[in-house]
Protein backbone atom coordinates (compact mmCIF):
# COMPACT_ATOMS: atom_id res chain seq x y z
CA UNK A 1 0.00 0.00 0.00
CA UNK A 2 1.82 3.52 -1.13
CA UNK A 3 -0.41 5.81 1.87
CA UNK A 4 -1.88 7.57 -0.45
CA UNK A 5 -5.09 9.39 0.15
CA UNK A 6 -5.53 11.69 -2.58
CA UNK A 7 -6.76 10.04 -5.56
CA UNK A 8 -6.92 10.76 -9.40
CA UNK A 9 -8.27 8.81 -11.93
CA UNK A 10 -6.50 8.77 -15.66
CA UNK A 11 -8.04 6.40 -18.33
CA UNK A 12 -6.74 4.35 -21.23
CA UNK A 13 -7.98 1.85 -23.55
CA UNK A 14 -7.82 -1.26 -21.14
CA UNK A 15 -6.88 0.36 -17.82
CA UNK A 16 -8.07 2.69 -15.34
CA UNK A 17 -4.85 3.94 -13.43
CA UNK A 18 -6.14 5.39 -9.55
CA UNK A 19 -2.78 7.00 -8.44
CA UNK A 20 -1.98 9.55 -6.33
CA UNK A 21 0.52 12.74 -7.30
CA UNK A 22 3.54 10.35 -8.91
CA UNK A 23 2.77 7.20 -7.45
CA UNK A 24 2.98 4.79 -10.31
CA UNK A 25 2.51 1.43 -8.36
CA UNK A 26 -1.12 0.61 -7.86
CA UNK A 27 -3.07 0.52 -10.99
CA UNK A 28 -5.80 -1.52 -11.69
CA UNK A 29 -7.32 -3.18 -14.87
CA UNK A 30 -10.73 -3.13 -16.41
CA UNK A 31 -11.90 -6.39 -15.48
CA UNK A 32 -14.61 -5.92 -18.45
CA UNK A 33 -12.36 -5.45 -20.96
CA UNK A 34 -11.46 -7.56 -23.83
CA UNK A 35 -7.76 -7.91 -22.79
CA UNK A 36 -8.51 -8.87 -19.33
CA UNK A 37 -10.36 -11.77 -19.96
CA UNK A 38 -8.04 -13.21 -22.17
CA UNK A 39 -5.56 -12.79 -19.97
CA UNK A 40 -8.05 -14.55 -17.14
CA UNK A 41 -8.53 -17.60 -19.77
CA UNK A 42 -4.72 -18.32 -20.09
CA UNK A 43 -3.90 -18.52 -16.45
CA UNK A 44 -6.59 -20.59 -15.96
CA UNK A 45 -5.49 -22.92 -18.89
CA UNK A 46 -1.89 -23.11 -17.88
CA UNK A 47 -3.49 -23.17 -14.29
CA UNK A 48 -5.07 -26.50 -16.00
CA UNK A 49 -1.21 -27.90 -17.05
CA UNK A 50 0.38 -27.35 -13.79
CA UNK A 51 -3.07 -29.73 -12.23
CA UNK A 52 -2.24 -31.82 -14.98
CA UNK A 53 1.74 -32.22 -14.10
CA UNK A 54 1.38 -33.18 -10.88
CA UNK A 55 -1.47 -35.61 -11.67
CA UNK A 56 1.50 -37.22 -13.63
CA UNK A 57 3.97 -36.68 -11.18
CA UNK A 58 1.52 -38.71 -8.44
CA UNK A 59 0.77 -41.19 -11.04
CA UNK A 60 4.65 -42.05 -11.68
CA UNK A 61 4.37 -41.30 -15.54
CA UNK A 62 7.51 -41.21 -17.62
CA UNK A 63 10.03 -38.22 -16.57
CA UNK A 64 10.44 -36.69 -20.51
CA UNK A 65 6.27 -36.99 -20.56
CA UNK A 66 6.13 -34.66 -17.32
CA UNK A 67 9.26 -32.47 -18.42
CA UNK A 68 7.47 -32.10 -21.62
CA UNK A 69 4.62 -30.81 -20.23
CA UNK A 70 6.54 -28.48 -17.76
CA UNK A 71 8.94 -26.89 -21.30
CA UNK A 72 4.77 -26.55 -22.69
CA UNK A 73 4.24 -24.56 -19.20
CA UNK A 74 7.09 -22.15 -19.44
CA UNK A 75 6.07 -21.71 -22.91
CA UNK A 76 2.92 -20.50 -22.04
CA UNK A 77 3.94 -18.08 -19.45
CA UNK A 78 6.34 -16.49 -21.51
CA UNK A 79 3.12 -15.82 -23.88
CA UNK A 80 1.41 -14.72 -21.30
CA UNK A 81 4.51 -12.25 -19.62
CA UNK A 82 4.75 -11.28 -23.56
CA UNK A 83 1.00 -10.14 -23.92
CA UNK A 84 0.76 -8.45 -20.37
CA UNK A 85 4.06 -6.61 -20.95
CA UNK A 86 2.93 -5.30 -24.58
CA UNK A 87 -0.11 -4.43 -22.84
CA UNK A 88 1.15 -2.83 -20.32
CA UNK A 89 3.30 -0.35 -22.48
CA UNK A 90 0.67 0.82 -24.56
CA UNK A 91 -1.76 1.61 -22.03
CA UNK A 92 -0.02 2.32 -18.51
CA UNK A 93 3.53 3.39 -19.93
CA UNK A 94 1.86 5.40 -22.51
CA UNK A 95 -0.31 7.23 -20.09
CA UNK A 96 2.11 7.35 -17.43
CA UNK A 97 4.62 9.48 -20.35
CA UNK A 98 1.96 11.32 -21.62
CA UNK A 99 0.84 12.82 -17.85
CA UNK A 100 4.70 13.37 -17.68
CA UNK A 101 5.44 10.57 -15.33
CA UNK A 102 9.44 9.80 -16.79
CA UNK A 103 10.17 7.24 -14.20
CA UNK A 104 7.13 4.76 -15.33
CA UNK A 105 11.04 4.43 -17.97
CA UNK A 106 13.24 3.49 -15.32
CA UNK A 107 10.57 0.84 -13.97
CA UNK A 108 10.08 -0.64 -17.06
CA UNK A 109 13.38 -1.31 -17.66
CA UNK A 110 13.78 -3.07 -14.31
CA UNK A 111 10.37 -4.80 -15.08
CA UNK A 112 12.29 -6.02 -18.33
CA UNK A 113 14.93 -7.35 -16.34
CA UNK A 114 13.65 -9.19 -14.01
CA UNK A 115 11.53 -11.02 -16.62
CA UNK A 116 14.13 -11.63 -19.34
CA UNK A 117 16.50 -13.39 -16.66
Amino acid sequence: MCGCEKKQSVTAETVEAKTCSGCVKHKYRDKDSKEYKCLVSRLKRIEGQVRGVCKMVEDDRYCVDILTQVSAIQSALNAFNKELLAQHIKSCVVEDIRAGHDEVVDELVATLQKVMK
